[in-house]
């Protein structure tokens, strides 16, 4: 049995037929539910979700605008507190994980300061953090690497492209080495072009870091070609409707894309999704 295969053969022992991990998991939710409060009345963000993330995986988050995707991983990194159920993240509150630093989060837009350098846009929360000068320039040097920016750590934002940027909003994510890292949808403001080569750069990232990744996305294809797992959730209130392991190999060049076993995964997600526009109260 090769790498890849011993590997999903791990993986298969450590997480059951609910999708939920028999080990320790990095995330761990049951029974979550969200309702936010407006002058319109409730809405129903996220209902009754069961999710179990175990260390390492790469866990993608699909569903139509609205869903709850990026809701969730809010709820994940503290910044949303839920109404309802339970979740743990390294087995204590999000709360307590966020006081500690045990993630790192990209999002959407780059969300660099322009008057600041690369280095000092990554720095900024090593800053924060009181990390020694001296032991800062040693971690930046090293996540520019990881990121493959290292010749552009003087440069300013605007001097990047749209891409380089968000490589270098990842940089700061790792900075402060967090083993979770949570990327809400990080490329898709990007040219296909573009994506596609992120796409690379991420999956070398994570066999390089051995990080668990939890990611937002809208793209199927994006979706197969990154993922471990894909959790598939349905229009609000958003729910968990399908969990759909996606057996891979862990070196996935790009034209794995147009493989019979890459086409059938996105089947399966694309199908999840229509039946999740079904479902009914």
């Amino acid at each position: 049995m090769g790498f890849d295969g011993a590997l999903e053969l791990e993986r298969s022992n450590t997480i059951d037929a609910a999708g939920r991990s028999m080990t320790s998991p990095v995330v761990d939710a049951s029974g979550l539910c969200l309702t936010f409060q407006t002058g319109d009345g409730p809405v129903h963000a996220l209902s009754d979700v069961d999710l179990s993330i175990a260390k390492g995986e790469f866990v993608s988050f699909i569903g139509p605008s609205g869903c709850g995707k990026t809701t969730l991983l809010r709820v994940i990194a503290d910044l949303e507190k839920p109404t309802g159920g339970s979740i743990t993240v390294n087995g204590v509150s999000p709360e307590e994980a966020r006081l500690d630093r045990a993630y790192g989060y990209v999002f959407q837009a780059a969300s660099l300061y322009p008057w600041r350098t690369i280095e000092r846009n990554i720095a900024l929360p090593l800053e924060i953090m009181g990390v020694p000068k001296s032991e800062r320039a040693e971690r930046i040097e090293r996540v520019l690497d990881l990121v493959d920016l290292s010749a552009f750590g003087k440069k300013f934002p605007w001097q990047l492209s749209g891409g380089m940027q968000q490589r270098a909003s990842i940089a700061r994510a790792l900075c402060f080495d967090a083993d979770l890292l949570l990327m809400d949808e990080p490329f898709g403001a990007l040219d296909e072009i573009v994506r596609d080569h992120l796409n690379e750069q991420l999956l070398t990232l994570w066999k390089r870091t051995d990080k668990t990744i939890c990611f937002v996305t809208h793209s199927i294809p994006e979706a197969v070609y990154l993922s471990t797992r894909i959790v598939v959730m349905s229009p609000r209130p958003g729910r968990v409707t399908e969990i759909i392991d996606c057996p891979l190999p862990r070196d996935r060049p790009l034209d794995i894309r147009e493989t019979p076993e890459f086409l059938e995964i996105a089947h399966r997600v694309r199908d999840g999704l229509r039946a999740g526009h079904s479902y009914e109260e």
